[in-house]
């Protein structure tokens, strides 16, 4: 029998309707709960990871950038140590003999911003980290130099006033790490401005953890223009401290040294930054140990030249995570001239 269309139901549709499902067991709920949790976690922890890579792989491109800049400016102002300018009739033809050496330097020190030169240490820094002193000769005889010749912070360095005052007419660029702002340790480059006759310093370089250097020194006698020893600061200065000085006066001694000290017979230089990044952003359990000279050098010199050898849980537990890497350079000295002290002109390398 078939029912009439719009007044009533099939016999099927009404058993149908009938034990049609009305909801979720509490078995199936929780078990289409677990499912979509599931899902919900795989996918925030797709995106965590892959913003906690974003983040390392920026990081690490911005250390190598960061550490660029800063190896540039050093390797920039190590090529001028010595530079005399030869252009300008009032400028000294030659460093003279009894002038200071160009380049020079401290162990695990740092150094006030408006202090005079590095006469003044601090005596302690950043993770043992070194002062490294260039010194050379400006060009221009305006107050301002002719922009030719620059210091680390970018100003021009003018030629010097003149020949009587050499030694002190020259430009510096001093490097040390300190902290700034926020507590966090920067490379600052320290200068002399000619024109307000005032020292100075700026950050150029951010998250420097520790900054090492070590001199490569021509202890051949006679010289001959290669390095034979990589010393640091400390052992430089005890090589001076067992030169014979004549002179009856202290002005006298302090002239001789100048000709014979070893900060002189530098002929090339070793920068190594320790650099990190910004954020704490690595997944590792951070005990990584960075030997800015190799580990070679670490053994060699363990306990010694501290700063190049740092380990990520020696660091304050509030940077220990984030990435950090070990860049280097070597640059040469290629203004080096040994004053003939009768003809007052340099000495070709023996």
């Amino acid at each position: 029998m078939k029912s009439i269309p719009g007044i009533f139901a099939d016999t099927r549709d009404i058993f149908i309707a009938k034990y049609r499902q009305k909801g979720l067991t509490l078995i199936e709920l929780l078990i289409s709960v677990s499912i979509g949790l599931l899902v919900v976690f795989a996918a925030t922890s797709l995106v965590v990871s892959t913003k906690t890579l974003f983040v390392t792989q920026t990081d690490g491109n911005d250390t190598q950038d960061i550490a660029r800049f800063g190896l540039d400016n050093i390797s920039r102002s190590l090529r001028q140590a010595g530079y005399v300018n030869y252009d300008f009739n009032n400028s000294p033809q030659i460093t003279p003999s009894t002038a200071s050496a160009d380049l020079n330097g401290m162990d695990a020190n740092s150094v006030s911003a408006t202090s005079t030169d590095i006469s003044s240490p601090l005596g302690s820094s950043v993770n043992f980290s070194d002062v490294l002193a260039v010194r050379f000769f400006g060009s221009g005889n305006t107050g301002s130099g002719d922009g030719t010749v620059i210091n680390c912070a970018g100003f021009s360095v003018p030629a010097p006033v003149s020949s009587n005052t050499a030694d002190q007419d020259r430009g510096w660029s001093i490097y040390y790490v300190a902290n700034g702002a926020g507590n966090e340790p920067e490379l600052f480059c320290k200068y002399y401005n000619p024109v307000s006759g005032n020292w100075s310093a700026q950050s150029i370089v951010k998250g420097v953890e520790s900054f090492q250097v070590l001199y490569g020194v021509d202890t051949s006698n006679p010289t001959d223009g290669t390095a034979n020893k990589f010393l640091t600061a400390t052992a430089i200065n005890a090589l001076d401290a067992n030169l014979v000085l004549t002179g009856s006066t202290a002005a006298q001694q302090a002239q001789d040294l100048n000709r014979k000290t070893y900060w002189k017979k530098i002929t090339e230089v070793k920068v190594a930054m320790l650099v990190s990044g910004t954020q704490n952003s690595r997944v590792d359990t951070a005990t990584t140990t960075y030997n800015l000279f190799g580990p070679d050098y670490a053994a060699a010199n363990s306990g010694v030249d501290k700063g190049t050898t740092i380990k990520d849980q020696d660091l304050p537990a509030s940077r220990q995570k984030r990435v950090r890497k070990v860049y280097t350079a070597t640059v040469f000295i290629r203004n080096i001239c040994n004053v003939d002290p009768v003809r007052g002109t340099c000495l070709p390398p023996n």
